[in-house]
């Protein structure tokens, strides 16, 4: 699957495309995947006619097969299917490193129709809904131009199918994916058997950072490079004129009987508060009772932590305090570093350890 922050730059590259009369680019998108490999299914790829390309789909010698077979498929206007494993595509899998296998579709993009579905995604994005994407791109195993679906709370926002019959299969197949990940599955239909890409594509995380701190100041450039939607929040009007303004930054003045109604916090939100108040702190965090956010975190000391857990202000709030994961952190940036790394991990479901056990075998 792409970061947020790479989904970002497609939507933005695929609507400018749609605005012109004849597209020349191609989408390359990993299907199936096995073993161990650079990306997982789900992940884009952008190239231009003349080179350009949008978000790389691997490193070394697989990108560049990838983007010539790309051109290549710009150049006749017709869809491919690539794969690269122990019968096809041996040098590149040595080359990789890795033993893993590849397929990878590549769609030419002829006309703006062919991306009709861009400009939906983006709105269900702006409006940070959960959607689910359906590509058919084969049928009875014979590439076919791809065709595609847009789901989302139990409604179909984009019917690219053109047929009734295929566009109930793959809403069935949207409504029956779970969560999370990406993946192809085989379906049967009257038309033959369907290969259809399933993608769970969620809004891009915003990160709440309340505080003014020196810890604050340092996450802020971090998280916008992460792609998500950055938001500082004080109450001290002053300190927020003075804060170094950051591209992407959003600022808001509010106290915390009122950060409801300033921002939009939602399960794709995460808030640290770091104001270096205890009892601001615990007033802030307050304010976060019964909202379905995906990440709340203070820093703190163990008996500060100590303090907060036992306030009753605070009683039912999941709360990750001190936050970050235990690397050692002690400046400013080292503590952002550590707060970053553990949000990432609790947004993929891991527990932040090495990648690696005691006898250096690779965890899955």
């Amino acid at each position: 699957m792409n970061s947020p922050h790479e989904l970002a730059l497609l939507i933005d590259a695929l609507c400018t495309l749609h605005g012109e009369p004849r597209p020349r680019a191609a989408l390359a998108t990993l299907t199936r995947t096995r073993g161990s490999t650079f990306r997982r299914p789900g992940t884009h790829m952008l190239v231009h006619e003349d080179g350009r390309v949008v978000c790389e789909l691997s490193g070394g010698c697989p990108q560049r097969d990838i983007e010539r077979q790309v051109l290549e498929a710009i150049a006749s206007g017709q869809p491919r299917r690539i794969r690269y494993n122990s019968e096809s595509g041996l040098d590149v899998l040595i080359e990789m490193g890795c033993g893993g296998e590849l397929e990878v579709l590549i769609e030419p993009l002829p006309s703006p129709g062919a991306i009709d579905f861009a400009g939906e995604l983006a709105r269900c994005m702006a409006s940070r809904e959960s959607v689910r994407l359906a590509t058919l791109f084969a049928v009875d195993d014979q590439v076919i131009v791809p065709r595609r679906l847009l789901w989302s709370d139990a409604k179909v926002r984009f019917d690219g199918t053109g047929d009734a019959v295929l566009g109930d299969a793959m809403t069935a197949a949207c409504a029956g994916w779970p969560g999370r990940g990406a993946g192809t599955l085989q379906l049967p239909s009257p038309h033959g058997r369907l290969d259809v890409l399933v993608e769970a594509v969620e809004p891009p995380h915003a990160l709440v950072v309340i505080g003014s701190s020196a810890a604050a100041r340092a996450l802020l450039p971090l998280s916008i490079a992460l792609g998500w939607r950055t938001t500082l929040v004080d109450h001290d009007p002053e300190r927020l004129r003075r804060h170094e303004p950051l591209p992407g930054l959003r600022t808001v003045c509010t106290v915390p009987e009122r950060l409801r109604d300033a921002l939009v916090l939602d399960r794709h939100t995460s808030v640290v508060v770091m104001t270096h108040n205890l009892e601001l702190d615990i007033t802030w965090l307050a304010a976060l009772r019964g909202v379905p956010v995906a990440y709340a975190g203070a820093l703190g000391s163990r008996e500060r932590v100590a303090r907060m857990r036992g306030a009753q202000a605070l009683a039912g709030l999941r709360l990750h305090a001190p936050a970050g994961l235990d690397i050692g952190s002690e400046t400013p940036e080292e503590i952002a570093l550590a707060v970053a790394a553990e949000i990432m991990a609790v947004l993929n479901g891991r527990d932040g350890g090495p990648l690696r056990d005691n006898d250096g075998a690779i965890h899955g």
